[in-house]
């Protein structure tokens, strides 16, 4: 017995030697022949292999991992100036399987002041083809180039970036300027502000316009809406138009000019008003009663929503004017600043 088991174990290790060796030598035939095969190859097929290897590792990245995105407005100023590029944290809240398309979970929801990107609830698309092309070489370019835009030549601004302010439950409304936050559950109205103390939440605001311009806008629209019904205006109405906007209005008519129009009809200050005197001068009128609903009574965030907002509150297009934003549609969470090197650092 001990004389075959010596036997054995000899007549194995022998195997295994020339099994390695014929392994090896395999090996060595296969590394002589890619080499023989990358020297017969063209240089610049070389590079075009380095080149798509490098698109997807960034695109698997950005897709997934971390994007990087460009501010397009100031609208987030001063935490976000236009230009500055970001990195946004994909997978928090869970990243897209394919650009545009089936959201895969997250580790957890948005929270109350965190700076947010999200599909904008305004954009046109030019068919699902273009959308996956314009995120692809958005992504591959980081952010450098956006082949999505209007006519004019301009980009359509498909991403918006703004924080997050209004939670699921929470009813969202202006005072002269100032958010203010009905939480569920509670019967006051809380300051912005005081809310921002209760919770730690150090994010700064912005105004443009000082306490003293708001009643200007209340004239405004209660001066566009008397204007719209062909009513005559008194001449503090019309001096509230050409005060604001610095624009010629016909006192005795009571026209605005159209230059003046477009500028008046995108201001939710004045939209506020005028959607009260449109209401009180035709009480049937119920979309516009609608809209002064909104604007003095709050927005409403549903379950599964949230209400983001920019931080230059005088000068940000944001749910205000499109409402509150799908949970799905919010594709990550701002990261960090990378350019310009002046300003690097967290986002907060």
């Amino acid at each position: 017995m001990a004389q075959g088991s010596v036997a054995a174990w000899g007549k194995w290790q022998t195997d295994v030697q020339r099994e390695t060796e014929r392994f090896l030598t395999w090996r060595k035939r296969r590394r002589v022949a890619r080499k023989e095969k990358q020297k017969k190859r063209n240089p610049v097929v070389d590079w075009l292999d380095a080149i798509l290897s490098a698109v997807v590792i960034v695109l698997v990245i950005n897709q997934y991992l971390l994007q990087a995105y460009q501010i397009p407005s100031p609208s987030m100023v001063p935490s976000l100036l236009e230009g500055d590029r970001i990195f946004v944290n994909k997978i928090v809240y869970g990243p897209e399987l394919i650009p545009g398309m089936i959201k895969l979970p997250g580790f957890r929801r948005p929270s109350r002041g965190e700076v947010i990107i999200f599909e904008s609830p305004e954009y046109l698309s030019s068919g699902p083809l273009m959308e996956v092309l314009q995120r692809v070489v958005y992504m591959v370019t980081l952010s450098l180039v956006d082949i999505d835009r209007d006519e004019n030549g301009n980009p359509k601004h498909h991403f918006l970036i703004k924080r997050t302010i209004g939670m699921p439950g929470d009813r969202i409304r202006m005072n002269d300027g100032d958010v203010e936050i009905l939480t569920p559950g509670e019967s006051t109205w809380v300051p912005e502000q005081r809310l921002k103390d209760a919770l730690g939440l150090g994010y700064p605001n912005t105004r443009t316009f000082n306490a003293d311009q708001y009643p200007v806008f209340r004239r405004v629209g209660v001066a566009l809406s008397l204007s719209d019904a062909r009513l005559p205006m008194s001449v503090p109405l019309v001096s509230a138009l050409s005060q604001y906007y610095q624009t010629t209005k016909d006192a005795t008519s009571g026209t605005v000019t159209a230059g003046a129009q477009t500028a008046l009809d995108d201001d939710i200050y004045v939209q506020m008003w005028r959607s009260r005197t449109d209401w009180e001068i035709d009480p049937t009128a119920f979309a516009t009663a609608v809209q002064w609903r909104y604007a003095s009574e709050g927005y409403s965030v549903g379950d599964g929503r949230i209400f983001p907002m920019g931080d230059n509150r005088d000068d940000s297009r944001d749910a205000r004017y499109f409402g509150a934003v799908r949970l799905e549609k919010v594709l990550g969470k701002g990261l960090f600043r990378y350019w310009p090197l002046s300003r690097f650092g967290v986002i907060r």
